[in-house]
């Protein structure tokens, strides 16, 4: 399974805004209304405000006929139906005048809307003059008195009801308060914000701190971003190999905490086949907190995972998910020519992208568990992006690994890996991981006295099994050895001439990347 790490981060159109409706045409004003005499024993009538001299052509919302819009919909916001008229209720339910025979709606209502109204943004397009909340009447149409009088009615109801709800609540506060206050004050609280250990809110803002954002840059000016973690009060930091390559000869190495603090660094050890390195700040802070680390050994399928990192540049980002497999066969590399990295890797479905290398991937409870090293994306880097994105397959080395190595970086500042003492195929299609007949070079496949002549190995077995992991492949057996510490032993089982064998050995080590 060969897979590009993820990398290192270097480097929609807007809707259109609705357009404004048509100038409202002039129509012709309606009639006047005309002064009734009051019905004998009634009280003194005032006649409601006169309408403005024009009113416009189409109702007030945001269509015309051409382009109908959000106002075609009949009691939706007060905007009527195109060809609709919007009318009053009938004068006498106002006045207690007679009702006129004519089948135009009093141009008396409604009212204009009262002073102080709030505007809606300075009475934008489609809402009118009048302000938030308020409506123009519409010229009347044949045929439309009838349907103008029931809308009214309909709205004098709601009023009715609103003023209803209203006189209820006054009382009931008033019944239940025995000081006969009628204030109701709402709760000024923004209810309780402490967030509960063990959510992703209080794990973020634990770890966030402890992670950086980091710089790296060759003697060529070339770089990238990606991330990485306090490993101790010492000013460590523990991220991937590829993230900080650049800058390994002579380049330059910044670190920024999510303060924004930023630091100069400088890169102790790093490990090309495991895709590890470790930094150290110049003039490190003395208040510097270490994740703490978990045990990855102990990690079950299901189990859920934050991510921590600044995919495409994008600091101090956090993602979740759940370990998908383990033990998952990585083989990976940056693209720019440089030897596979091999690990057997923790996969996740937290989104991961460019940028999140060298990040740590936390569990519920904080504790690392994995770096952040690798994703499998489409071939095109997808949603015609330059680079790869993530498609919910992202891979990170398991930390009691990456702890091991880290260790022997700050030691010795070189990598120690466990070995067989055997040259394997990285072919697929073997079943197996299968001992070549020669080694790189021209040497030989099996070091003479090395681990695996001492185990009775020999050219063309075929590995199938290391302890209880299946082999199908040299870079599984590779990524399986590295798991473990030299003078680890092991159990191998093995095909040769059809036959199944098994032969325990004591692993080997190797110093450096060469």
């Amino acid at each position: 399974m060969s897979i590009e790490n993820e990398g290192t981060n270097e480097g929609a159109s807007v809707p259109p805004a609705p357009s404004v409706p048509p100038t409202p045409m002039d129509a012709p004003a309606a009639p006047a209304q005309q002064e009734r005499p009051a019905p004998e024993g009634a009280g003194p009538t005032t006649s409601m405000p006169p309408v403005p001299p024009t009113a416009p052509g189409t109702a007030q919302g945001h269509s015309t006929p051409e382009h109908p819009g959000y106002g075609d919909h009949p009691g939706y916001g007060g905007h009527g139906v195109q060809g609709q008229t919007p009318a009053g209720p009938p004068p006498e339910a106002l006045s207690g005048t007679p009702a006129s025979t004519s089948s135009a709606p009093d141009p008396s209502w409604p009212p204009p809307p009262a002073s102080g109204t709030p505007s809606y943004d300075g009475g934008g397009a489609g809402h009118g003059a009048g302000g938030w909340g308020s409506y123009q009447q519409p010229a009347p149409k044949n045929g439309s008195g009838k349907r103008g009088r029931l809308a009214a009615a309909v709205l004098v109801a709601a009023l009715v009801a609103g003023g209803l709800g209203g006189g209820l609540g006054y009382t009931l506060a008033k019944n239940n308060d025995g000081n006969g206050s009628t204030t109701v004050s709402s709760s000024t609280s923004g209810g309780n914000v402490k967030r509960d250990p063990g959510t992703v809110a209080a794990v973020a803002a634990k770890a966030l701190p402890s992670t950086v954002t980091i710089e790296a840059q060759g003697n060529s000016g070339e770089g990238g971003t990606g991330t990485g973690f306090v490993f101790d009060t010492q000013g460590h930091i523990v991220t991937n190999n590829h993230v900080v390559a650049e800058a390994v000869e002579g380049g330059k190495v910044a670190a920024t905490f999510p303060d924004g603090k930023k630091y100069d660094a400088e890169v102790v050890g790093h490990a090309q086949g495991y895709d590890v390195a470790v930094i150290k700040l110049k003039n490190a802070p003395s208040n510097l907190k270490p994740l703490t680390l978990g045990n990855s050994d102990e990690v079950a399928v299901g189990d859920s995972t934050i991510a921590i990192g600044a995919p495409f540049g994008l600091s101090n980002t956090v993602t979740t998910g759940i370990i998908s497999a383990k033990n998952r066969p990585v083989a990976s590399s940056d693209g720019a020519g440089s030897q596979a990295s091999y690990m057997s890797a923790l996969q996740t479905d937290a989104s991961i992208n460019p940028g999140n290398s060298g990040g740590p991937l936390l569990d519920a409870q904080g504790n690392v568990i994995g770096i952040n090293s690798a994703i499998q994306s489409t071939s095109n880097g997808g949603f015609g992006t330059g680079q790869a994105g993530s498609i919910g397959l992202g891979f990170a080395i398991p930390i009691n690994q990456a702890k091991y190595v880290a260790q022997e970086l700050i030691k010795t500042g070189k990598p120690v890996y466990a070995k067989i003492g055997a040259s394997v195929s990285l072919e697929d299609g073997a079943n197996g991981a299968k001992i070549t007949d020669q080694g790189a070079g021209g040497s030989e496949a099996v070091d003479p006295g090395g681990p695996a002549a001492r185990a009775g190995l020999r050219p063309g077995d075929v590995i199938t099994k290391l302890d209880d992991r299946v082999i199908d492949s040299g870079p599984t057996l590779i990524g399986e050895i590295w798991t473990h510490k030299p003078g680890d032993k092991v159990t191998l089982t093995y095909e040769r001439g059809g036959k199944q064998q098994t032969t325990e050995l004591t692993l080997g080590s190797r110093i450096g990347d060469s």
